[in-house]
């Protein structure tokens, strides 16, 4: 079977984000290494416009994107140069009121030389947590990461988030990494989240790395105290806690590239940073979904709400393109 330009694209993406490895993903999509690998090397090389298929004649596509959304599409991406073609997919899907894929707004982008290509790297992926959360508050992610203040020195970042929305619940600005740091940062994430004050079948389990802080007799009454379990990470495996891994990676593209000459400059670029990933960015691993939604309860009425708008765009699309063609 012959696939097209954007079903090479969408598959070199779904083998990227496997997390079952590049040999398992391609058996299970029934395509064959070297095939796979020819598409990829066009793609490395040329970008979306090297999974062209040259030996096929000219087309016509009911599915067409009409030249107003195209241009709309354009302007959107000038207002939102942060978003990646991805998060401008769903982002236009969620606000303007009809469908496009990824692999279109790709395409419309090089077509306006807006968007470059991409250097992806095909890698295995890492482990993942033995036993995947099934909902919010059944368990929080927890480690520090460190960031400079010129003048005054290292401040260290001490997080909560939740590990089935990602959900930044909490989080406190240190001058050190003790186990009252810890205390401050959950205490903050109980009073937010509410666990405290509802009926809840269980509270939410703790998952962190082995830092002295995170084994201390303190911590251990506390977390006792707050009827809390505390489940740490395999020494020397971060996979375990990728997910706060990866919000420290996020946080720190966009955070580290101003210099702070005050720690009230950096809390308020710290809570403009968080502002934005729990209640404005997309999530590929969270079917395209904000944080907030999912934690929310919002993302259920959103997939219906996005499944509509796919079908009535597309039968429009057609309905419009065919009567073009007729």
């Amino acid at each position: 079977m012959r696939c097209s330009q954007a079903e090479k694209y969408e598959t070199i993406r779904l083998v990227e984000d496997s997390q079952l490895g590049v040999t398992r993903t391609l058996k299970q999509l029934g395509i064959a290494r070297s095939t796979f690998y020819s598409w990829y090397d066009r793609y490395q090389e040329n970008g979306y416009d090297g999974l062209k298929d040259h030996n096929s004649g000219p087309k016509k596509f009911w599915n067409r994107i009409p030249d107003i959304e195209r241009e709309n599409i354009r302007d959107i991406s000038l207002k939102n140069t942060e978003m990646t073609p991805r998060e401008l997919a769903w982002h236009i899907t969620d606000t303007e009121g009809y469908y496009v894929s990824e692999s279109s707004v790709y395409r419309i982008l090089r077509e306006y030389n807006l968007q470059p290509s991409p250097a992806y790297i095909v890698v295995k992926a890492s482990d993942k947590f033995k036993n995947p959360t099934t909902r919010v508050d059944q368990m929080w992610q927890t480690d520090f990461t460190y960031l400079l203040v010129i003048g005054w020195g290292w401040y260290y970042l001490s997080t909560v988030l939740d590990d089935y929305s990602r959900y930044i619940i909490a989080w406190k600005l240190c001058l050190t990494m003790k186990a009252k740091d810890v205390e401050d940062t959950l205490d903050l994430a109980r009073e937010v989240s509410g666990v405290d004050n509802v009926k809840v079948c269980q509270m939410p389990r703790l998952l962190s790395d082995n830092g002295p802080c995170y084994r201390s007799e303190e911590l251990e009454d506390y977390m006792e105290n707050a009827k809390m379990k505390h489940i740490h990470g395999r020494p020397m495996h971060p996979q375990t806690q990728g997910k706060i891994e990866r919000w420290h990676q996020t946080m720190k593209n966009t955070v580290k590239l101003h210099n702070y000459e005050s720690v009230g400059a950096l809390e308020a670029e710290i809570t403009s940073f968080v502002d934005y990933y729990n209640n404005k960015r997309y999530h590929e691993s969270l079917d395209n979904m904000i944080p907030a939604d999912v934690y929310f309860g919002r993302d259920y009425e959103i997939k219906k709400k996005r499944e509509k708008i796919k079908i009535i765009t597309m039968k429009k699309r057609k309905k419009s393109n065919l009567t073009k063609t007729a």
